[in-house]
Formats: structure tokens, C-alpha cells, sequence
């Protein structure tokens, strides 16, 4: 059957004219601008397209301005509308994106915008709140929780005493010179002392407290800064170490981890 040159030209009037409703007009030389968007009614999408289609999101965060036509394409599918025959300057898509904390989904229309060589150079979201899809998110960095200095409140201090011993002084010159020479690297130096469970709760507090002092006055008799030091008690709480009914000595020996003192630099 043939088909005469008449019958081709006015078939393919007819679909560029049924084109003009479902494309923008003016689109500028560069591609970069429209004298008008025109959006699609969904419901015209061809019918391999049909209900739209779920985007690879990786893929479409890919595509650039400078890319081609089959590169456009590779990425995120041919267009879902019929633009016309000739001088085809855009592409419209209908996509979906499933939001992953309720699982509701989003339809949105999406748009490339053509150079006169056919180089995609601009990009559009209907409605315009779609372009957050492209971001991606970005993890809140995580902060490390700042390892605390442990001194064994056995080497800082007799038993059951809040004065500082010969050896408990030398330990904290090594760590006064060690902040003082670190400058401005922290803001501040926070101490907290804890006792065993030996005793009653109310002397342990007190004497968890004038421990984590007396850290503190001496780390100040060394140079370190007052104001940025910070000394708290803690008594028996957060004990590290669990012990039995053993006898006395043997049970304040099992204890000697619970008795000290944390810097924690920050």
C-alpha cells in the first residue's frame, strides 16, 4: 500500500500540532530559559509510560547540564510524553518517589530543557518543592565522646583520705604539663571523683568531692587555667567493678578500680 508524500507531510502536521499544547514555548538558543513552561497533563503520557515511573535516584542525580540526548536517556529513560517529530527541545517525565519513613509517595513532573545541539542545559520540577529529592543526605558527623584519663584514686590518695600523696602530685605535674602545652586545644577540663560502696552513701559523696577538689586546686598550683577546670563528686555511683563478700582486705582490693578519678579534656 502506498502512501503518497501529501498524506505523510499532513500526518506529521497533525502530531506536531497536537505536540504544541504539551510543549513550552520560546525556548531560548542556549536552552537555559522559556518564554513559558508548559506542563503535560499526566494523564497524556504515552502508554508505555503509563502511571509514571519510579526513577533510579542515583541516576538522576546524575544527570548534568552538557549531556546529550542518549546520555540523558541511559540515565533516566526516554521522555514519557509525545513532543512532536522535528526540532525537539525538551522532555517531560512523570516520577514517583516513595518517602522512606512513612512510605507515602510523590508524584512529580520533571523537565530538561534543550540547546539548539540538543545538549540538555536546564532543569525544572513541577511542583518546584520536587528538587529536594536530588539532595542527598548528608550524615550528622558523629562526635566521639572524649575519652576520659583515669587515675586510680589508690595512687592519688592514702585510703579513705582527700590528701593528695608524693606519688599522686608527680602523676598530675606529668598531666599539668601536658595541658599546659596542648594551649588552646580544649575548652575545658572536667574532673570526677568516685569512691567504692564502703561506707555510707553521704560520706561517700563528700569524699568523692573533696577528692575531684583537690585534683583540681593542685592542677591550678600547676598552671592550668581555673576557669576552665570543673570538679564534681560522684560518691559510689557508676561503680566498674562488681565484687563478692569477700573479707575486708580482700573486699577493699576487689574495689580499688570503683576508687578514682576521671579528667575528661573537651
Amino acid at each position: 500500500m502506498h502512501v503518497s508524500l501529501k498524506t505523510l507531510i499532513a500526518a506529521s502536521l497533525a502530531l506536531a500540532m497536537a505536540a504544541c499544547g504539551n510543549v513550552s514555548q520560546q525556548v531560548a538558543k542556549d536552552g537555559g530559559s522559556a518564554g513559558e513552561l508548559v506542563w503535560p497533563s499526566p494523564e497524556s503520557v504515552t502508554p508505555m509510560h503509563k502511571g509514571g515511573t519510579f526513577p533510579n535516584l542515583a541516576n538522576l542525580r546524575q544527570v548534568k547540564a552538557g549531556f546529550n540526548k542518549q546520555q540523558v536517556s541511559d540515565l533516566i529513560g526516554y521522555p514519557h510524553f509525545s513532543e512532536g517529530v522535528w526540532g525537539v527541545r525538551e522532555w517531560n517525565y512523570v516520577f514517583h518517589f516513595r518517602n522512606a519513613d512513612n512510605d507515602d509517595v510523590m508524584t512529580c513532573q520533571y523537565k530538561v530543557l534543550f540547546d539548539e545541539n540538543k545538549l540538555a542545559r536546564s532543569f525544572y520540577w513541577k511542583p518546584e518543592s520536587c528538587a529536594g529529592v536530588l539532595k542527598e543526605t548528608v550524615p550528622a558527623p558523629s562526635v566521639a565522646t572524649p575519652k576520659p584519663r583515669v587515675f586510680s584514686g589508690d595512687a592519688l590518695f592514702a585510703f579513705d583520705s582527700a590528701e593528695l600523696s608524693e606519688g599522686g602530685r608527680q602523676a598530675l605535674d606529668d598531666l599539668a604539663d601536658e595541658l599546659n602545652g596542648q594551649g588552646h586545644a580544649f575548652r575545658d577540663v572536667r574532673i570526677a571523683g568516685y569512691t567504692d560502696r564502703l561506707g555510707s552513701h553521704a560520706y561517700n559523696q563528700e569524699l568523692s568531692e573533696r577528692r575531684a577538689r583537690a585534683v583540681r586546686e593542685y592542677l591550678v598550683t600547676r598552671g592550668v587555667a581555673s576557669s576552665l577546670i570543673t570538679a564534681r563528686g560522684y560518691g559510689e555511683s557508676d561503680p566498674v567493678k562488681d565484687c563478692g563478700d569477700e573479707r575486708r582486705e580482700a573486699l577493699i582490693a576487689c574495689l580499688a578500680p570503683n576508687r578514682r578519678v576521671e579528667v575528661i579534656l573537651r
